[in-house]
């Protein structure tokens, strides 16, 4: 599978509590696990009024129908050409 970040542009984002933030967390688990096994959730940044997400997916076209079933935004998709870390500078 490739990795993607999403990019969702979401008001107020930074100040949802934990109870909201984990009602967006089931229902997009739910959506996904009606997908079936093309497309997975790593994690998400909440940062201000964007949400970044990591997923592995087979398509961007299966993050979009993610986006659009789960009622998310997702204002931009790009596919990660590269990971580099501490161990990258080894």
């Amino acid at each position: 599978m490739k990795k993607y970040i999403i990019e969702r542009e979401i008001p107020g984002a930074s100040n949802f509590t934990p109870e909201k933030l984990k009602e967006i967390s089931q229902h997009s688990c739910g959506v996904l696990s009606k997908m079936g096994s093309g497309i997975q959730w790593v994690h998400s940044y909440v940062a201000g009024d964007k949400v970044y997400c990591i997923y592995n997916s087979l398509s961007e076209e299966l993050i979009k129908e993610h986006a659009a079933t789960a009622g998310f935004p997702a204002n931009s998709i790009t596919l990660v050409s590269s990971i580099i870390d501490p161990v990258t500078a080894g």
